[in-house]
């Protein structure tokens, strides 16, 4: 067996508020908070500068976007100069005059941008109208060597997708990051409820499985929106290993920081025991970039 290569995570859960300045420093104090517990790589939720703004389509949310690099991603690079950690940064970008982004920006432990992922799938759902904001991401799939590991960082809608896993995980990621807003309708939890949150929790772990890695999603909590619809995000963000096992897990409702030790020398044991990437049919997999296989 390998001699171990332990690593720490971090996983910055929080609520947002109606002041972008508050949520950074919330952001910034989740940070220092995971790293204080030794976090070595930290992970902050999806668009945490902002409550979720996608809930509608206001011409005005725009003002919110950023260019990358910018503003935000100087902080958290003078952060994790300070600090020591790496930093996975989920921003709203502004490329240009009517062209945005949902981005992450990926900050080495010295503090140097290493760079980012556009979120490739671009939901359009009730509530959810992303469509409206990011073009989808023109950057394919992509893997960051970090000082602590090779992190592959997808976002949200991205984690419903195999294919997105698989090609990250083919580019080398010992971890797979999601920073997420994900929550139910209210009107809808107590009938859909268990199975919504427990088909987006089974789907990131099957990733874990079929890759042979690790994988860390994070969420937003709270009730965002329409007092009597809008979104209550339902936090419960997670770290699964590559069997798929979770080992740890964030409360529904409460603001928290987990620190989750994980060994990566653990991934070419599981590779070598179940052998998925050495099984693939490469060869008979072309019909996968059709949208549909018609039998006609």
């Amino acid at each position: 067996m390998s001699a171990s290569r332990l690593v720490a995570i971090g996983l910055v859960q929080m609520s947002m508020t109606d002041i972008p300045a508050a949520n950074m420093a919330a952001a910034m104090a989740g940070v220092r908070a995971a790293a204080a517990q030794g976090a070595q790589i930290i992970c902050l939720p999806e668009l945490f500068r902002s409550r979720y703004f996608c809930q509608s389509e206001e011409h005005a949310n725009f003002a919110l976007a950023e260019p990358i690099p910018g503003p935000s991603t100087e902080i958290f690079c003078a952060l994790a100069h300070e600090l020591g950690v790496v930093i996975i940064v989920s921003l709203f970008e502004k490329r240009a005059e009517g062209l945005y982004h949902n981005t992450a920006a990926v900050i080495d432990a010295d503090g140097t941008y290493l760079g980012k992922y556009r979120k490739m799938h671009i939901p359009d759902d009730p509530l959810f109208y992303e469509k409206f904001y990011f073009t989808p991401g023109d950057l394919g799939f992509k893997v960051f060597p970090t000082r602590f590991g090779r992190v592959g960082v997808l976002i949200c809608w991205d984690q419903w997708y195999p294919e997105a896993a698989r090609l990250t995980a083919l580019r080398g990621a010992d971890l797979l990051f999601y920073p997420t807003a994900i929550g139910w309708h209210p009107s809808e939890k107590a009938e859909y409820g268990v199975a919504q949150h427990q088909s987006w929790e089974t789907i990131q772990r099957s990733h874990g499985v079929a890759n042979g890695c690790y994988v860390v999603s994070v969420n937003r909590i709270g009730h965002e929106g329409d007092p009597a619809g809008g979104i209550e995000f339902w936090g419960q963000s997670f770290l699964s290993d590559p069997s798929g096992t979770i080992l740890a897990k964030a409360p529904a409702d409460a603001t928290t920081t987990l620190v989750v030790p994980v060994d990566l020398a653990r991934l070419d044991v599981q590779r070598t025991h179940w052998p998925f990437l050495r099984d693939r049919r490469i060869d008979a997999y072309g019909e996968i970039t059709k949208r549909y296989i018609d039998q006609e």
